[in-house]
């Protein structure tokens, strides 16, 4: 039996951290996965730019309740679903995706947690296993899944090199070429079309 799984921020809806940085006027809050491989550091780093600023999680759930998924996400994805089981991989937060989620359709959602104090304030973040999408995408494996992943990011490439088919998604010029034996696409069309054909 296959299971797709996907990154959700960049592949199915725009970058959270930088729609925030735009809503802000905070560049530093721009860095991504895309930019920093370290999930850790780059997490340290935007907590640190938050209290800096005073900014805490009612702020970004503000802008988070502005973002629409990508143009034509949602069609992929419902169309996916009636073909193949699948799963968004996310290195996002429980409180940051739901009303994304909705917007979507409700699909099946792993992600992190946020620690959040009472006024607000994001004081730390729980990580549901370490190098979640590989780890989830060999638990996959071991229950008898063949998996199928996309997505943008280095922390996405675990899981992407570890499935019997791979894809990147608008990924970045200096991904794409360190890894030129992956197929990168830009249209949703033509990553269905990947996965179907794989499948």
């Amino acid at each position: 039996m296959n299971i797709v799984c996907l990154d959700m921020e960049g592949v199915l809806v725009p970058e959270i951290w930088i729609a925030f940085s735009e809503a802000t006027g905070i560049p530093e809050l721009r860095r991504t996965t895309r930019d920093e491989p370290d999930y850790d550091k780059l997490m340290k780093f935007r907590l640190g730019i938050l209290h800096e600023h005073g900014l805490g999680l009612p702020q970004i759930q503000e802008v988070i309740a502005t973002i629409d998924p990508l143009p034509g996400a949602r069609e992929f994805l419902d169309e996916l679903r009636a073909t193949t089981q699948a799963i968004i991989l996310s290195d996002t937060f429980e409180q940051f995706a739901q009303p994304l989620m909705k917007k979507l359709g409700w699909p099946t959602l792993f992600c992190n947690s946020l620690e959040v104090a009472d006024d607000g304030t994001i004081t730390g973040y729980h990580m549901r296993c370490e190098q979640s999408k590989l780890t989830t995408v060999k638990g996959l494996q071991a229950m008898g899944f063949e998996t199928i992943a996309a997505g943008d990011s280095h922390n996405d490439l675990g899981m992407i090199l570890a499935s019997k088919a791979g894809f990147l998604f608008r990924s970045t010029d200096a991904i794409r070429a360190e890894h030129p034996e992956l197929a990168a696409f830009e249209e949703f069309d033509d990553l269905l079309a990947a996965i179907k054909q794989a499948l």
